[in-house]
């Protein structure tokens, strides 16, 4: 893994950030995205992650939750209250309860351990789309609906002219829901057009990231904008007049 001290990246490259105490595990996994094209730089405590994620550009994190100093968990709380850098945490074989808690923290994803190194690049490069509008399905510069607004391009999202701020997962259900309209979309069409990939039967990444997006429309709008569950189908967004 390169020295983030000595080589910078490109303006092309896309940069990751590696939270993890395994050093060695950290070191192999550097050299796999590296091979894939990534610049990768690595820490090992939470303390040392919160610092260099809020003082750094990265494209995205990839966070372990069992960390010494401060846990993935804790990381993730510090830098969700000024960043809204892409993480995806790694967590425990068949823990969903941290699975369930790090996205209802704010992770975009999750890896269990122990991990496939391809399966996580394609986890990383799906969240790294999330962030980029689909050249295949292009959508209006503008969206509104009521008061509500959602700029596209510039991806900010505002009711009555006061910004609310989202996650890239949370703004691309968002964009999702409104461009439904009246009607409901699926939890799979929402996972393939807002997390890119088929949503698998025990997969709850779609509930938990729609429950995130929820709570902050209605605490930023009043309660004026919800989103409605259609129990077995979906959800569907509702402003009120």
């Amino acid at each position: 893994m390169r020295d983030a001290r000595r080589v910078e990246p490109s303006e092309t490259t896309q940069r990751i950030l590696i939270v993890d105490d395994d050093a060695e595990l950290s070191a192999m996994l550097g050299e796999y995205l590296e091979s894939e094209g990534f610049w990768v730089e690595a820490v090992f405590n939470g303390v040392d992650g919160v610092e260099r994620i809020l003082s750094s550009q990265h494209d995205a994190v990839i966070l372990d939750i069992t960390l010494p100093r401060m846990n993935g968990l804790e990381v993730l709380q510090q830098i969700r209250r000024t960043s809204a850098v892409p993480v995806v945490m790694l967590t425990a074989r068949g823990d969903q309860i941290d699975r369930v808690v790090g996205l209802d923290f704010g992770a975009d994803d999750y890896v269990a351990k122990p991990y496939y190194p391809r399966e996580l690049v394609a986890r990383l490069r799906a969240v790294l789309r999330r962030g980029t509008p689909a050249a295949a399905a292009p959508v209006p510069p503008l969206l509104k609906l009521g008061e509500l607004e959602v700029q596209a391009a510039a991806r900010r999202v505002s009711w009555r002219q006061a910004e609310i701020e989202l996650t890239a997962s949370e703004f691309n259900l968002l964009l999702a829901l409104m461009r439904s309209g009246d009607a409901v979309t699926t939890k799979d069409a929402l996972s393939l057009q807002a997390l890119g990939r088929v949503r698998q039967s025990y997969d709850r990444s779609v509930d938990v990231h729609i429950s995130n997006l929820r709570l902050k429309l209605e605490q930023g709008s009043a309660g004026a904008v919800r989103i409605e569950t259609v129990r077995g189908v979906g959800y569907r967004l509702q402003v009120q007049p």
